[in-house]
């Protein structure tokens, strides 16, 4: 006689996604929504970003051929501001990159050395930070020319003081703790005390920084492309397009209003991330 098994099916547990507020989760739309049309700009762009159609200069948003509509020249605003989005943010990715790894670095390197390499650091720190950086900018972009690798490393000096400062405190702080102390005791060399043990414990608070650093990248190249010493045409970025639109505001304001909004949008809900991120990961605000 055959053994009959019954088997017990088993409840499926409902798999529960943490619930977030309502603006994080706009936020993070937003912020996925900028990034799909920063990877898939050349493909979902209806047209090139300096194709001409002069028969239809000036057309009214809302036109099935131009649900922007066109600037004085016949182009398309929907296509510049799809490649206006991959600019700005390659510039601010880049940038945020850029000063997040120099201002860790020389972070790690005053807490490490102390006594004359700290000093001179956190002299360092205190000029930056003491130091217009749109004036200073405003002058290496005069005095050097316009390109973009320029813009984004130039762009990437800003704010690293803070990181600076963050990185050597809390390596400080970490390296009068018994970990570090008991790694360095069994034989690790410094590169990989900092970055193997160091480091993932402070990426959280490095990461909030980068967040709040990064919308002021934005601002700061929109700045710059406004007053014409930024991206240069043909190129096009945000700030780039809105300096451009300044002229036509009473005319066509759309060609304006639109890299304006996603500015507006794009800043505030990256600084909307970073409030929620440094609630969550901050231990001494929970």
């Amino acid at each position: 006689m055959a053994d009959v098994s019954l088997e017990v099916p088993r409840r499926a547990v409902p798999l529960r996604l943490p619930r977030l507020p309502i603006a994080v989760s706009l936020a993070l739309v937003w912020v996925g929504g900028m990034i799909v049309v920063a990877l898939l700009a050349d493909a979902i762009a209806p047209y090139g970003y300096t194709a001409l159609d002069l028969k239809h200069r000036l057309s009214l948003p809302g036109e099935p051929a131009h649900w922007l509509g066109t600037d004085e020249l016949g182009r398309d605003v929907l296509s510049r501001l799809i490649t206006s989005i991959r600019i700005s943010l390659i510039i601010a990715f880049g940038a945020t990159l850029i000063s997040a790894t120099l201002g860790t670095t020389l972070g790690f390197l005053a807490a490490h050395f102390r006594g004359v390499v700290e000093q001179i650091v956190l002299m360092l720190a205190d000029f930056q930070a003491s130091m217009p950086f749109l004036i200073m900018a405003l002058a290496v972009l005069a005095f050097f020319g316009n390109t973009l690798p320029l813009l984004v490393c130039l762009m990437g000096l800003y704010g690293w003081e803070r990181y600076a400062r963050i990185a050597r405190g809390l390596a400080v702080a970490a390296g009068s703790q018994g970990y570090a102390a008991a790694v360095r005791q069994l034989g690790a060399s410094p590169f990989r005390v900092y970055a193997r043990h160091i480091l993932p414990n402070i990426a959280s608070t490095l990461i909030v920084s980068m967040t709040l650093v990064f919308p002021e990248v934005i601002l700061m190249e929109s700045g710059l492309s406004f007053l014409g010493l930024g991206v240069q045409p043909p190129m096009t970025s945000l700030g780039n397009m809105v300096g451009y639109g300044r002229e036509y505001i009473t005319r066509a304001p759309w060609i304006m209003l639109s890299p304006a909004l996603t500015i507006v949008f794009t800043t505030l809900a990256v600084s909307v991330l970073g409030d929620w991120l440094r609630d969550r990961l901050d231990p001494t605000l929970r």
